[in-house]
């Protein structure tokens, strides 16, 4: 079981555009990790889940179990079909099923030195539930910031990194500049031959 107030980035806040964000980049990087490694190996977990905020002790063999790092990797999969779901509709379904499944009432929450923020996490939630709770109202926050889903996988040939894009403008495509630099480039070059 995951300590219940020892999270010092929850998914919402008083700037709920900002902690939403932080939130969803987390499940972006850790969807990320999971499709680069799998298995979801401790050496690549615990940096992820530190630079996102976790404290040491809650990344402790004893804390997060090699149990909770395969229901977490599970989780990361489950929300990776969210991510790549090009339908604002049917991403929102998907989310809304997975806040059911996995959230809690909503309930404010001030901890670890933190102003008051979200929670929908349950009491009790583990590893898994926390990310999926945590992560869906993310998502679900940046859907209704922007009417759209902002989130999806690169475009570009060969690439099949998950991004984040909640700037103004256009829905974005890639996941980097590169990406679009190099698509657009292979484009032109395509279309000089034809």
């Amino acid at each position: 079981m995951r300590r219940r107030y020892r999270r010092s980035r929850g998914a919402g806040s008083a700037d709920v555009r900002i902690q939403g964000f932080r939130a969803a980049q987390r499940l972006i990087d850790l969807a990320n990790a999971v499709r680069t490694h799998p298995d979801l190996p401790r050496d690549v977990a615990v940096p992820l889940l530190a630079s996102h905020g976790e404290s040491p002790q809650d990344l402790t063999e004893t804390a997060l179990s090699d149990t909770d790092l395969r229901r977490l990797r599970d989780a990361a999969l489950k929300m990776t079909r969210i991510l790549t779901e090009t339908d604002t509709d049917r991403a929102a379904t998907a989310l809304n099923e997975t806040l059911a499944d996995h959230a809690a009432a909503p309930r404010l929450s001030r901890h670890d030195g933190h102003p008051w923020h979200l929670h929908v996490d349950r009491h009790d939630a583990g590893w898994a539930d926390w990310f999926l709770a945590s992560g869906a109202l993310a998502l679900a926050q940046i859907l209704t910031e922007h009417g759209r889903a902002t989130w999806g996988e690169c475009a570009a040939p060969g690439c099949r990194t998950l991004y984040l894009g909640t700037g103004p403008g256009s829905p974005r495509r890639y996941c980097s500049t590169t990406c679009a630099s190099r698509a657009r480039v292979a484009e032109h070059r395509r279309r000089k031959r034809t």
